[in-house]
């Protein structure tokens, strides 16, 4: 295998990473910030994309967020890899925080009134042994209804913010391919005279 590993690593070390990066969230910050500057689209494809995969981040439809932001990104013809690349905003790290105020906003709308029972009737919802659509219902159905209202209002956030970097990168990149492309232009004109 080219570039792969010779020995798996063990589950538990995958895991991890999945949860805490290997070198730092800082860096994991800069490398998609620099994978969403480099993408080759428009800044309103880029923008609308990434926009995309944030607002995906923000429902409660856990495990199907690519494929959710991809629809959104197909939609609205933004880049899908940006909205691939948005859904790095729903982590382990804030995942917790994004389905609390979901959840405290959808219930404030939906006016739900604490449906979903006691901390211990929560755990028995989430098993896969007594599983049912009616008993996840109540819990689901505010987070549903939050996370959109916070998803289109972080889409909204979002959108204007990296379109205008996304913008500026690109014409500063423009502009030094095309001094790049004048410079022998220039040191060949005297030469000829």
């Amino acid at each position: 295998m080219i570039l792969g590993r010779r020995d798996k690593e063990p589950m538990r070390h995958r895991v991890r990473v999945a949860v805490w990066p290997r070198r730092s969230w800082s860096r994991s910050v800069n490398y998609v910030k620099k994978r969403v500057m480099r993408l080759r689209a428009t800044p309103h494809a880029i923008a609308a994309g990434f926009a995309a995969g944030v607002a995906a981040s923000f429902t409660p439809m856990i495990g199907l967020h690519f494929i959710l932001a991809a629809v959104i990104a197909w939609l609205s013809r933004a880049s899908i890899v940006a909205s691939a690349l948005g859904t790095f905003v729903g982590n382990p790290l804030t995942f917790p925080f994004i389905w609390g105020v979901t959840y405290a906003l959808g219930e404030k709308i939906v006016g739900a009134g604490g449906a979903h029972g006691s901390p211990v009737d929560l755990h028995k919802y989430l098993s896969w042994s007594e599983f049912s659509f009616e008993a996840v219902w109540p819990l689901f159905k505010p987070m549903l209804v939050g996370g959109l209202i916070l998803g289109t209002i972080s889409w909204i956030a979002f959108y204007f913010p990296i379109k205008a970097l996304v913008s500026g990168y690109q014409a500063r990149r423009n502009a030094h391919f095309a001094s790049k492309a004048e410079a022998p232009v220039r040191e060949a004109a005297p030469a000829a005279e």
